[in-house]
């Protein structure tokens, strides 16, 4: 797992902060990185060659291997092809304070079509060793504790669980799934079940454990009245109370 990692820049700070959570990802993994930058039609080009040697030049120095690619089209269509040939896609994020700003377009496109997971950073690197999963029983929060489950056991440490629901007595019956599943692979983990809505639960969970990293399920709803729009429910709701890695699980 997280053998090749995909990383998309485009001269802002935030797709900075999620190349250098690659890096540092990839050191634990022996990971190859491979550097993407999609030129969208319209767009004013940065000095693409430039900016591309720089990033080829901090993977080598971190002695990964890396691969360095410049597409022209759609970013989020060209990243999703590039994606199929990796195992996570970092993104960078807009902010954590204001509703609706933690996601951008092109990055909630990208989670929805990419077949794989896709790694929203925060502002600066985390070691992300210290695992919270936001767990609400469905398919995709299943796939999350997958996935945490084997990145626990290379990385070790303690699995956080964590459900918001008002019934204790109701929310210990969903988490226990994971337990379940944690148990059998010998992980160790700690259950948290308190009311409140899943984005302020997990913030205030992870603020208590001093967690590092997230992962979570992308949840689909379609917009009302606009059968053609789709949101990112859970995940949108948990990255604007969060300001740490959260690792997006189709």
């Amino acid at each position: 797992m997280f053998t090749r990692l995909l990383v998309g820049l485009d001269g802002s700070p935030r797709a900075d902060a999620a190349f250098e959570q690659a890096v540092v990802l990839g050191k634990r993994f022996g990971s190859t990185i491979i550097v993407a930058y999609v030129r969208e039609r319209g767009a004013t080009v940065p000095d693409t060659a430039a900016m591309l040697d720089r990033a080829r030049e901090r993977v080598l120095a971190a002695d990964l291997q890396v691969e360095v690619t410049a597409l022209t089209g759609d970013a989020d269509v060209e990243l999703a092809e590039l994606a199929k040939t990796v195992d996570a896609v970092f993104v960078g994020r807009r902010g954590v304070t204001t509703k609706g700003a933690a996601l951008g377009p092109t990055v909630t496109s990208l989670i929805r079509i990419a077949e794989r997971c896709v790694v929203v950073c925060a502002g600066q690197p985390s070691p992300m060793q210290a695992i919270a999963v936001a767990f609400d029983g469905r398919d995709t929060s299943r796939r999350a504790l997958e996935l945490a489950m084997q990145f626990a056991t290379v990385t070790g440490g303690t699995v956080h669980i964590i459900h918001a629901n008002a019934d204790r007595e109701a929310g210990l019956k969903v988490v226990g799934v994971a337990e379940a599943a944690l148990s059998m692979q010998r992980v160790p983990f700690v259950t948290h079940v308190e009311p409140g809505k899943p984005g302020e639960v997990v913030a205030r969970v992870i603020k208590q454990t001093r967690c590092d990293s997230l992962f979570a399920g992308a949840h689909m709803s379609q917009v009302a009245g606009r059968p053609s729009a789709v949101v990112i429910s859970h995940a949108e709701e948990i990255l604007q109370h969060t300001d740490l890695p959260v690792v997006i699980q189709p």
